[in-house]
């Protein structure tokens, strides 16, 4: 399937955003290791968060979690700490290509049982459960923030509790952080201790009644609309707060020097409210960042950015090539689609210098099986009117209604075969 997209040529639009699927998901989990029986309110209506409550729901032998990065890993760490039985965990095929081993190494020396039943390193996996000690555990904090979270998480379902310590640089440290704040919201103990050091105490989860607030990464696309869009429009989102934990909320400050002004309808911390997005031209000569600590707001950028013709280098990328696809090279060649000639480098930064080529005369913009290349670029259409994106109901992954909220925003969306 394909769609066809022509933008309006104003947005004046309301939108109820898709519930926190990372919230959602670290929430689920730990509601489960409370054995409590009222799940959290307002969860994500995601692929991701589908599969978790499932797996959580039916516990059959083969869990199957297809394309949900987070659900493997929270899942892995879950079964493997809990007297669960015997499991197999196992995604589609990209997803057995996507590496684990840090995790599971990290499990083992605790003393779970798992093992490797196709590849060593990578799912499926077959876990036995048992309740595990705990202690002190080393593991790397440059690869993938899950993978700490759904040790993070797992903690308090240890005998002993765990002291986690990370080696090398740090990355995704939002993400850590919101882990541990959702963690204390259920009862935990678990804090920094250091830079490098996360204590979490043999202190188990408590069932508590518990709110999901909106998505920041699901508004960084309609700040990409409000950017690339004309002055007059005004967009409304809903349900998102300030002083938010997630890290993507990080895009209402980037987003600000790209000339995109953020009111709140009330500043009462953590309080779901009503966000307005204005646009306020700005002529930014250039853009760097360091995506270490959002490196899910890196497409949303890297498009918007160039369509509003301001050359960039994006550091911090590094995961990136081991997401639902190699985001990395994915967005060089889509970029090129629409006349954009980028690069990347050993460390992998992403960079623009404003050279351009002949942008196709009718673009279509390839997925990869990836939520966030349907979502990122759809709202060029601004740009290039007509864009056309293969396979777009991979967004169901973090936001199903998105098709349906661009509608209602005036957008036209054709389905071509």
């Amino acid at each position: 399937m394909r769609y066809k997209i022509t933008a309006p040529d104003s947005v004046d639009a309301t939108i109820d955003l898709p519930s926190s699927k990372s919230i959602s998901n670290r929430a689920l989990v730990i509601h489960a290791l409370t054995g409590g029986r009222q799940l959290p309110d307002n969860l994500s209506d995601c692929d991701d968060t589908e599969v978790i409550i499932a797996a959580l729901r039916d516990m059959p032998y083969t869990i199957d979690i297809k394309a949900a990065g987070t659900a493997m890993r929270f899942m892995t760490a879950y079964l493997a700490v809990t007297d669960s039985g015997e499991h197999v965990l196992t995604g589609t095929e990209r997803m057995r290509h996507r590496p684990i081993g840090i995790l599971v190494e990290a499990l083992r020396r605790l003393g779970a049982d798992i093992t490797y039943t196709e590849t060593e390193g990578y799912p499926p996996l077959l876990i036995r459960g048992t309740r595990l000690d705990g202690g002190f555990v080393e593991m790397a904090g440059n690869v993938s923030s899950q993978f700490i979270s759904a040790m993070l998480i797992a903690g308090p379902a240890m005998r002993k509790g765990m002291e986690l310590h990370l080696t090398g640089s740090i990355i995704s440290r939002p993400y850590i952080d919101l882990t541990l704040c959702t963690m204390r919201d259920f009862g935990a103990d678990a804090e920094w201790t250091g830079p490098d050091t996360i204590h979490v105490g043999a202190q188990p989860y408590h069932p508590t009644p518990y709110f999901i607030e909106s998505d920041w990464s699901a508004a960084s696309y309609w700040y990409e609309i409000a950017a690339l869009g004309a002055n007059e429009s005004q967009i409304r989102l809903n349900g998102l707060t300030d002083g938010s934990r997630q890290g993507d909320s990080a895009a209402r400050y980037l987003m600000s020097v790209l000339g995109v002004r953020t009111s709140f309808a009330s500043t009462e911390m953590r309080r779901p409210t009503t966000v307005t997005l204005r646009r306020h031209p700005v002529r930014l000569p250039r853009l760097e960042f360091d995506f270490i600590n959002q490196p899910d707001l890196t497409q949303t950028f890297v498009v918007t950015s160039a369509l509003l013709d301001i050359p960039f280098r994006f550091k911090g990328l590094s995961t990136l090539r081991i997401k639902e696809t190699d985001r990395i090279e994915a967005l060089k060649r889509e970029m090129r689609k629409l006349g954009y000639v980028l690069q990347s480098n050993a460390d992998n930064d992403l960079i623009w210098d404003g050279t351009r080529c002949q942008a196709d005369a009718h673009p279509v913009i390839d997925t990869y099986e990836d939520h966030r290349m349907a979502l990122a670029f759809a709202p060029a259409a601004i740009r290039f009117p007509g864009l056309r994106i293969d396979h777009p109901t991979v967004v169901t992954k973090s936001y199903p209604k998105y098709w349906d909220h661009l509608r209602s925003a005036g957008f036209t969306i054709e389905e071509e075969p």
